[in-house]
């Protein structure tokens, strides 16, 4: 690009300099030819008084050589013959011109300029005094007077000309550099980009079309690594969603008792938990977090919260765990997808199961309000220490069992819908955490508090007493 607009703009400045300077300098050299033959003819006029006045040869040499081209042997004057008998013509300088010249220039009484070796000849016809007749003034003019000036003219035009192509071409050079160096940034910066360098951005400089083709290339990768981060996330999501039946198999398992059976299936779920664990924490290692994507369907809370509710409540029997729900007989929407809110719930249901104690009481609570639906999950247990880091992805990743997702799967669905997740110290004595959900300009299909649902018929527990018991204890909670 740089060499093609070079090219253009040396062929359009030659073009130009061709139209101007050529007829410039014709026209130069036609202001010379005829500034020559005007002082020809004024140096010619200078004999006119004296032809007026005599015909005396050495009179008229006398004016012809007091005459500068006279002088310089470049003037002529021919008289014509007097009426006398034995009158002859008589001529003064040097003739260049024929007799058929003089003679046609006498005819025709106007003045002529004829070609001649080394220059041209002016021809002036003058009247003469007494006798009477045509003389005729030769002025002989070199071909140097002729071009006195044209070459100079030439040289300067042509100087002229090379500098404007010159100066020309060195200002398409910067043009070109202008337009061509935004252009190499950005094939640059998209071979990064496609070599993995998701930081690569381009400066957004240059002519306007450049800018805006930088601008959109910045919002592409930009973009490029908002997706990728978001694939990362939900992978990372997926992933934690497998906690929960390991939770159903770590519990299975432990009511298997003693025996190689027994422990090698302890062993393998716990080597798949494990790898889980990996997974989630290879899936978001070093990835910026980026807010969720689009839109996405809505669900019945209660509904599904009812759901997730049954499959804890079984395994709450084995443990001896209170479990308690309410505000749940009534439908409410809320703008989030059904497979997030049970993951959500089952994050939240998790931390209550792997992190207390045993006979630990829990209870979830449903409450309805104009803009919002609120989830509240309570524990009896010994609460959350630090809320704050809790709230906070991976903060608790160095912990034993923990991948550090549970809570931020909760605090993006909620922030998803506008909410927000508030951990407290619950009426039962241990943590409580609020999530609350947006409804974006929803309105709940009826509002208010049901029932609470009393304690459930416990189920002889057997082994599974001891599921627990494989489980680490502590006193505070960290963030699944």
């Amino acid at each position: 690009m740089r060499w093609a607009l070079v090219k253009v703009c040396l062929a359009v400045t030659a073009m130009v300099v061709v139209a101007f300077a050529v007829p410039l300098g014709l026209v130069v050299e036609e202001m010379a030819r005829d500034r020559a033959f005007s002082d020809a003819e004024r140096q010619a006029a200078t004999i006119g008084p004296t032809l007026s006045i005599t015909t005396d040869r050495a009179q008229l040499e006398k004016a012809v050589l007091s005459t500068e081209p006279g002088a310089a042997g470049r003037m002529a004057l021919h008289l014509p013959a007097t009426g006398e008998p034995g009158g002859v013509a008589v001529d003064i300088g040097r003739t260049r011109a024929t007799a058929r010249q003089l003679a046609t220039v006498r005819t025709s009484g106007r003045a002529a300029v004829t070609e001649v070796p080394g220059g041209s000849v002016l021809l002036q016809p003058t009247a003469v005094g007494p006798p009477g007749g045509i003389a005729v003034v030769e002025v002989f003019v070199p071909q140097d007077a002729v071009a006195y000036g044209v070459t100079s003219a030439w040289l300067i035009l042509a100087g002229v000309g090379v500098a404007l192509v010159v100066g020309s071409v060195a200002v398409a050079d910067r043009l070109g550099v202008r337009m061509v160096e935004p252009a190499r940034r950005l094939a640059r910066a998209a071979h990064d980009l496609g070599e993995g360098r998701l930081g690569t951005r381009v400066p957004e400089e240059g002519p306007d079309e450049l800018r805006s083709a930088a601008v959109a290339f910045n919002a592409m990768a930009g973009q490029v690594v908002r997706l990728l981060a978001n694939e990362r996330e939900r992978a990372a999501d997926l992933s934690h969603r497998l906690r929960t039946p390991l939770t159903v198999l770590r519990l299975n398992a432990a009511s298997l008792g003693e025996g190689p059976a027994a422990e090698q299936t302890r062993a393998a779920v716990e080597q798949l938990e494990r790898e889980v664990d990996t997974i989630i924490r290879t899936a978001r290692e070093q990835r910026p977090q980026t807010q969720p994507g689009g839109p996405v369907a809505g669900c019945d809370a209660s509904e599904v919260i009812r759901a997730r509710m049954a499959f804890w409540s079984a395994l709450a029997e084995d443990e001896g765990r209170e479990a308690r729900l309410a505000g749940v007989d009534h439908a409410a929407r809320i703008p989030v997808a059904r497979a997030d809110l049970a993951a959500a719930l089952d994050a939240l249901l998790g931390n209550v199961f792997r992190h207390t104690p045993e006979g630990t009481a829990f209870a979830v609570d449903v409450q309805h309000g104009g803009e919002a639906v609120t989830v509240l999950v309570s524990d009896a247990g010994g609460g959350i220490a630090d809320p704050e880091a809790a709230l906070e992805r991976g903060r608790a990743r160095e912990a034993v069992g923990s991948t550090g997702l549970g809570l931020d799967i909760v605090r993006r669905v909620a922030e998803s819908t506008g909410g927000e997740v508030r951990i407290g110290r619950s009426a039962l004595g241990g943590a409580e955490v609020r999530v609350r959900i947006g409804l974006a300009g929803q309105r709940p299909e009826s509002g208010g508090r049901g029932p609470r649902v009393g304690r459930q018929r416990r189920r002889p527990r057997g082994a599974r007493r001891g599921a627990g018991r494989a489980w680490g204890r502590g006193a505070g909670r960290a963030n699944l």
